[in-house]
């Protein structure tokens, strides 16, 4: 009689592992993409960037991957204690397989120069990794998606500085509830994962382009990234 009780359980055990107990006993919802993605900190930066560029594109089930020609990973200097951080690429960006290199990437270059920096001096990314159709707006979803990876980004990169173009960039690191006109221009010091950084946030240079009277408030927020720079001596 025992054995046959016991022979019960383990097969009971058995069989509630196969479908993963936790799932089922669990009520919080469940969680498809992992958060919590980790390079070894025995590679160096060039290294860790290399694997995860190869984590993005072993990406599954992707309409952006899908869709789009190449991956846009980043540009620039990789030591650098300055990261921007836009929305995702745009159509001269898929093909050419770097960020802002469009009509928004030139107006970019030209608000670096006025505060004497340049794609040589600092590093430059997206929340997305590949290009939305039509230029949309990525999805919440997608955003989700691609989080863990712009965290592992930020973090091998570990800028001092972080500069959120746009409401996309703003959203994705601060929080959805975060309004991009009613959030520039202010410093927020935080912590993603292992990265520290002074964070602060401007308008995208593609909405720029549509609304030049605002160019007034983006030329504050450079002179803000000027002065913290020398704040920080760099």
């Amino acid at each position: 009689m025992n054995k046959k009780v016991n022979q019960k359980v383990l097969s009971l055990i058995e069989y509630y592992n196969l479908l993963n107990i936790n799932l089922l006993i669990n009520n919080s919802p469940i969680n498809r993409f992992d958060n919590n993605k980790k390079l070894s900190n025995s590679l160096g930066k060039s290294q860790q960037l290399e694997e995860l560029k190869k984590m993005i594109g072993s990406i599954k089930n992707c309409e952006l991957k899908n869709s789009a020609n190449k991956m846009v990973f980043s540009d620039g200097n990789i030591n650098s204690k300055i990261m921007f951080i836009g929305e995702g690429p745009g159509a001269q960006e898929d093909q050419e397989g770097l960020p802002f290199v469009g009509r928004a990437g030139k107006l970019l270059d030209k608000m670096l120069e006025s505060i004497n920096l340049n794609r040589k001096k600092v590093y430059i990314s997206n929340v997305v990794s590949y290009r939305p159709p039509k230029n949309r707006r990525p999805t919440d979803q997608e955003i989700e998606r691609y989080y863990p990876f712009l965290k592992l980004h930020i973090e091998i990169i570990n800028p001092k500085i972080l500069v959120l173009l746009g409401s996309t960039a703003l959203n994705a690191i601060i929080g959805n509830d975060k309004v991009i006109s009613k959030m520039r221009g202010k410093w927020i010091k935080k912590q993603i994962g292992n990265c520290d950084s002074y964070i602060i946030a401007s308008f995208h240079p593609a909405f720029l382009m549509r609304q030049p009277d605002q160019k007034k408030l983006a030329w504050i927020d450079l002179k803000l990234i000027r002065e913290k720079m020398k704040q920080l001596n760099f």
